[in-house]
């Protein structure tokens, strides 16, 4: 009875120093140290904080209402206002949690104080409070003239992106005078993504404020920083005002931006329409498509299935891009594959998928992975015009060609070729329908001149010529290639931003029971055949009245003979009913196949796809501007690599790049900004994009003060 009364006492006494802040939550003071204070979730604990640590109070503010709690309790239990509980959770919306932190200024150690120094300019100065303040006021500004019903509904409207989020989160939103930025060069990738793709309209109406993690992926590729991981080395005011945000958040903040996005799942989606507008926009070629496959290899501990390492020559787990390109090299579309996928399929279901958007069936080309008489004939079935190289080439019958019977000659990469066309009939019987069809195709034989060796090729087309069909084949395979060896050297081409697996729908293997059965019968012949070398050697042994001896090694290497021919017959039937593939769940020992979700790497790809893009367009227009070839993509990069100055207004958002050394190049780099200007290309907000060549506009700015 005693012990009862005690703790109904006790009771009463902490009932005084909890707060019910509401959704059940309740905060819960210590009597011994007033500063120390639990939140509670159902009388379940879920931290414990110490109120005189000012970080740790204001995270316990956000996360309180994260849960559920009710501002005006929660500040009555903490005696603070109403006002900074709100102007927390606005710098967490705008600055994120490291906004929190960066308001913090305790008393420190002189190493910490040095450490905030050197990295002074990545923090956002000032008081946030205020400036949060000022976005309120901004954004009552904007919305002033809406009715309530549209400053409430920001939807996407086709005729009017621009209602499709608040003012505030638009693209370039704040206004300020000149700054110094070392990412201006990146700057010109936004121009003719939004003239000509309407990338930036494509995404807004998919993804409204999601926007902004497209825009720090659009930073990455074209600087090549090659994982978010490595934005922590970035100035981030300056990154963020090239990526038209404020200042670039914390990794945290980027990453939980990329995962609202992925979690929507529509990357399909989203690259169908950028891949359908481009192709009806006439941005992409549709006369000849190449298509080829690439490894985006996997490191990780789970089981999965396996692609092929042309490098390595060997299979490592991964996934496959199967990548379709036209014949400038410009991406027309891409899938990624688990495994080590299938090319052939590809290339016909990518035609299949956007021809009713085209004219007519491009030429396919593809390299000798695709070499298959049964894949021929399905081609020339389906009327799909193709080329490829030869495969098992008999170069001794090639070198006994007279050389006076190539009758077209070429030069293509600096090098010299001689083309024979003749022809190659082939016999393809399908044993499943029973059929057999008898095709020619055009049999190119190729002469390299620099290299003094002869090739062939594989064609049919009735469009191409020969010339034609040996430079399409030439253009994407060996030293001519010139698209995906210096996309990945230029850009993060293998990276993915965020790993999810799940169980693959794929969980066949190769029975291992064959394999087994297959070295066992390997084994056995072996035997058998030094037992049919002993027994060649091995003489018959008679007794003296002319009969066998019963001891006779002859006999005794028969008999085993026999017995090793009965048992190899036995595992060949065992092996023709053995199944070819079977379910790993069947198995003892086998763990199950997990597979790479790739909605992340979608979407990362679609930006590195929409970056490759642009700068094939860019580079085709310093073509105008700059005569040297060999020079040209290396001054592309050039451009993008220069420091300028950046200037947002409330009519237009300017950048300044500085001017490049040498005078050709310079006068290159002007022409590209005119032209680029020359576009007078329009964010959602009605902000005019302008890129120009020029000194420091800083300088005149403090001469004048």
């Amino acid at each position: 009875m005693y012990q009862q009364q005690s703790i109904i006492s006790d009771s009463e006494q902490n009932l005084n120093n909890s707060h019910s802040i509401g959704r059940n939550l309740t905060l819960k003071f210590s009597d011994t140290n007033k500063g120390q204070c639990q939140l509670l979730n159902r009388d379940q604990i879920v931290k414990v904080i110490d109120l005189s640590d000012k970080v740790a109070k204001k995270c316990l503010v956000v996360d309180a209402i994260d849960l559920g709690a009710r501002p005006s309790h929660l500040a009555k239990a903490l005696n603070v206002s109403r006002q900074t509980i709100h102007n927390y959770l606005e710098i967490r919306k705008h600055f994120g949690t490291e906004g929190l932190i960066h308001g913090y200024n305790p008393e420190i150690s002189k190493n910490l104080k040095t450490q905030r120094k050197l990295h002074a300019q990545e923090r956002c100065r000032g008081n946030k409070a205020e400036q949060v303040a000022e976005l309120r006021a901004q954004e009552a500004k904007e919305t002033d003239h809406l009715s309530p019903q549209e400053s409430i509904n920001f939807s996407f409207d086709e005729n009017n992106p621009a209602k499709q989020v608040a003012s505030k989160e638009q693209p370039f939103a704040q206004t300020h005078d000149w700054e110094e930025n070392r990412y201006a060069g990146q700057f010109i990738y936004w121009l003719p993504l939004i003239s000509n793709w309407k990338w930036l309209h494509l995404i807004m109406g998919h993804f409204g404020v999601h926007w902004r993690i497209f825009s720090v992926f659009l930073l990455m590729v074209g600087a090549n920083i090659r994982s978010i991981e490595q934005l922590k080395h970035v100035r981030s005011k300056e990154a963020g005002r090239i990526c038209g945000l404020e200042q670039l958040p914390s990794n945290t903040m980027i990453r939980s931006w990329f995962y609202e996005v992925a979690s929507q799942n529509k990357a399909l989606v989203l690259l169908r329409d950028y891949f359908q507008y481009q192709i009806r926009a006439g941005l992409v070629s549709y006369w000849i498509w190449f298509t080829d496959g690439h490894l985006l290899p996997y490191t990780g501990k789970e089981k999965i299935h396996y692609s092929y390492n042309t490098q390595r020559q060997m299979p490592v787990p991964g996934r496959t891009s199967q990548v379709t390109c036209d014949a400038s090299g410009r991406i027309v579309d891409f899938v990624i594959e688990e495994g080590k996928g299938g090319m052939k399929e590809q290339i016909l279901n990518i035609v299949n998928k956007w021809l009713p958007e085209l004219p007519g069936r491009p030429v396919v080309v593809f390299d000798r992975e695709g070499y298959d008489s049964g894949y021929f004939s399905k081609l020339v079935k389906a009327g799909q015009p193709f080329a490829t190289w030869q495969k098992n080439v008999d170069t001794k019958a090639l070198a006994q060609i007279a050389d006076d019977e190539f009758n077209i000659h070429f030069q293509f990469n600096g090098k010299e070729y001689s083309v024979l066309e003749k022809e190659k009939s082939f016999n393809y019987s399908d044993a499943n329908k029973g059929e057999t069809h008898n095709f020619t195709l055009r049999h190119l034989i190729i002469w390299n001149h620099s290299s003094h060796r002869r090739t062939a090729g594989l064609a049919w087309s009735e469009t191409l010529k020969t010339e034609e069909a040996v430079r399409a084949i030439l253009s994407r395979w060996g030293a001519s290639e010139n698209t995906f060896k210096h996309i990945q050297e230029r850009h993060p081409f293998h990276y993915h931003p965020g790993f999810k697996l799940v169980e693959s729908e794929k969980q066949d293997i190769a029975n291992p029971q064959i394999k087994e059965t297959s070295k066992r019968l390997a084994r056995l012949k072996k035997s058998l055949s030094k037992l049919y070398q002993q027994l060649a050697k091995t003489k018959e042994q008679f007794n003296k009245d002319g009969t066998p001896r019963r001891n006779n090694p002859k006999q005794r290497l028969q008999e085993q003979v026999q017995h090793l021919e009965a048992e190899i017959k036995q595992l060949r039937e065992e092996k023709k009913d053995m199944p070819e593939r079977v379910d790993v769940s069947t198995l003892d020992d086998y763990r199950s196949f997990k597979k790479v979700d790739n909605e992340g790497k979608y979407l990362f790809d679609f930006v590195t796809t929409s970056v490759w893009n642009a700068r094939k367009q860019m580079v085709d227009w310093l073509q105008d501007y700059y005569e040297n070839e060999t020079d040209r993509v290396d001054l592309f990069y050039a451009i993008t690599s220069c420091q300028g100055w950046i200037k947002n207004t409330d009519t237009q958002v300017c950048v300044r790049l500085e001017p490049l050394q040498q005078t050709k190049r310079r006068i290159a780099q002007e022409q590209l900004c005119r032209k680029l200007t020359s576009l007078g290309v329009q964010i959602p907000n009605g902000k005019y994009l302008v890129v120009e060549v020029g000194e420091n506009p800083t300088i005149r700015q403090n001469v004048q003060k």
